[in-house]
């Protein structure tokens, strides 16, 4: 076989071979964007989404709440302890209004936390998980009738819970405009 007859047959191999590698890689890199896109989608959807709305719920609600009673100073000030009438208030908005929402922060952290960007969940969010687990004695106290506490040892982290959802999810959002602009 003659040198040219090689190269006419072996030309079109590599042409073909080169165009099945350029293929090959492309979906690859195509595979894998649809993945990342998939796994930011689930993220914002499942955990970072419902969690910045129930924060933010909640952080709307403590201030309807602030504005209605005791807004110029802190609640349990030993100072100047709430009167009955806004101890029964704080109990009501706790039982029906705060602790609701916070029951559902603490399960999404929890049964989600798969979906977390971070190595590790939060320490905002795990301060929130315990904040949450110990008001839970002092409503089987308030039920029944003793109102000797009122709040548990560790306060709620709304400021830092607040901004690390909104932070989260606004990182996760440009991600995912990002991956949807390179389709």
């Amino acid at each position: 076989m003659s040198a040219t007859v090689i190269w006419s047959l072996a030309v079109p191999a590599l042409v073909a071979m080169a165009g099945f590698l350029a293929a090959y890689w492309s979906n690859l890199r195509l595979a894998r964007r649809k993945d990342r896109l998939e796994r930011v989608n689930e993220q914002l959807k499942d955990l970072y989404g419902p969690l910045l709305a129930l924060i933010s719920a909640a952080d709307r609600a403590w201030w309807i709440f602030r504005t209605e009673y005791r807004p110029n100073g802190a609640f349990w000030d030993q100072d100047d302890p709430p009167t009955e009438a806004e101890g029964e208030a704080w109990r009501l908005w706790i039982s029906t209004v705060f602790m609701p929402l916070n029951r559902q922060m603490r399960d999404l952290i929890v049964t989600k936390a798969h979906l977390f960007d971070e190595e590790s969940i939060p320490k905002c969010l795990l301060d929130l998980c315990a904040h949450v687990s110990a008001y839970e004695p002092l409503l089987v106290s308030w039920d029944n009738g003793n109102f000797a506490l009122h709040k548990p040892a560790r306060n709620f982290p709304r400021d830092q819970a607040l901004q690390h959802a909104q932070e989260s999810f606004n990182r996760l959002k440009s991600r995912q405009q990002r991956l949807l602009r390179h389709r």
